[in-house]
């Protein structure tokens, strides 16, 4: 019986001396890094919520889902491409100026391209021939 309280007596100390424990108020700490801050994002379309992302969710959740827009990255010039292939191809409207300068600065600095994207789309010339297409 006498050996059962050493060993339940010994495992307890083990177990406390392996808890997580707040340090003594003495002890030195180190602290922790501070994080980047990232805005928060709308609860609705996922979309950060920072600059003008109103005016990029009633511009272009109008017409498709936000995750097409938070899945993508790209520069300026880049989603300035995007959009000019929305408005030749899937019917887009035209944007006044100042309204497709700020969807563009707000795409171009919360959505920029990262290492961990897709690769570039092929270059049309670089295409074989679609037997499909109705284009001569």
């Amino acid at each position: 019986m006498r050996r059962a309280a050493a060993i339940l007596s010994a495992s307890l100390l083990l177990v406390s001396a392996c808890s997580n424990e707040a340090p003594p108020i003495d002890a030195e700490v180190a602290p922790e890094p501070a994080a980047a801050t990232e805005p928060a994002l709308d609860p609705v379309t996922g979309l950060k919520m920072a600059g003008d992302w109103e005016i990029v969710r009633a511009n272009c959740v109008a017409c498709h889902s936000s995750r097409l827009i938070t899945q993508q990255r790209g520069t300026s010039q880049q989603w300035l491409t995007m959009i000019r292939w929305m408005q030749k191809k899937q019917n887009l409207w035209q944007f006044d100026p100042d309204t497709e300068s700020k969807i563009i600065a707000y795409l171009a600095e919360n959505y920029p391209p990262s290492d961990a994207q897709r690769r570039p789309a092929i270059p049309p010339e670089l295409m074989p021939p679609n037997p499909y297409s109705v284009e001569k």
